[in-house]
């Protein structure tokens, strides 16, 4: 765990994980699912950081994790998506390119997906999107100020975040002449999450062969995105 700077100068705790050259490595920012900053996020930062990018998890929820949804469904309520998008996000952003990296790019998945949507048009730093399975209310995304491409991987299957909405939000990003690729998936939500079904909830359901499609366009994307 590290600290970084947001841009009001207040400090976040977040989890970092850089490559085995990380010397002009480029950045990813990951944004966590409505659990927390648990060890299934960790080891998204973890994969990216092999892949080499330097990966960094800010702590939303400031020490906080959930176990159960209840307590996950709390936590996301109490949080301030506009302030852990503009500050928290962006101050990630900021820090990765203030320490090496040329270009940074942000994916989120849940609740993070939702964060990183809203990232897109927050953070004009950013050089990409990957936003897995979430989005917030349409009228909160302001289309015209993202300028960066952006990818998103949807569940057709997905009880939280309908694909009737991701319809909504792919027209809203093509009004707006957006670069996006949407990749819909025979799948329900939390597909590339390998803890899903242990969860017990309906809802949820691992994809293996979903996440691993999802993963490979995720990283072609990257490649091509934040090369130097």
């Amino acid at each position: 765990m590290m600290t970084f700077q947001r841009p009001d100068g207040k400090s976040v705790e977040a989890y970092l994980v850089e490559p085995a050259n990380p010397e002009n490595a480029p950045g990813v920012v990951v944004i966590q699912e409505w659990w927390g900053l648990d060890d299934e996020i960790q080891s998204v930062a973890e994969r990216l950081a092999k892949a080499g990018y330097r990966a960094l998890v800010p702590d939303l929820y400031r020490g906080k994790l959930a176990l159960e949804a209840n307590e996950a469904e709390h936590l996301m309520n109490d949080l301030n998506f506009g302030d852990a998008a503009s500050q928290d996000i962006r101050g990630a952003v900021q820090y990765l390119k203030a320490t090496g990296s040329s270009k940074v790019a942000i994916t989120g998945f849940c609740m993070g997906g939702a964060l990183t949507v809203l990232s897109a048009g927050l953070v004009p730093e950013c050089d990409g999107t990957v936003v897995w399975y979430g989005f917030p209310p349409l009228e909160y995304v302001d289309a015209q100020a993202i300028k960066k491409p952006m990818l998103a991987h949807w569940a057709i299957y997905d009880d939280f975040f309908s694909i009737a909405g991701v319809d909504q939000l792919e027209e809203k990003l093509k009004v707006a002449g957006v670069n996006y690729d949407f990749q819909r998936y025979d799948a329900k939500h939390a597909f590339a999450n390998p803890k899903s079904d242990s969860r017990h909830l309906p809802p949820l359901q691992f994809n293996p062969e979903a996440a691993q499609l999802a993963w490979d366009r995720t990283m072609a994307f990257l490649k091509t995105q934040l090369a130097n």
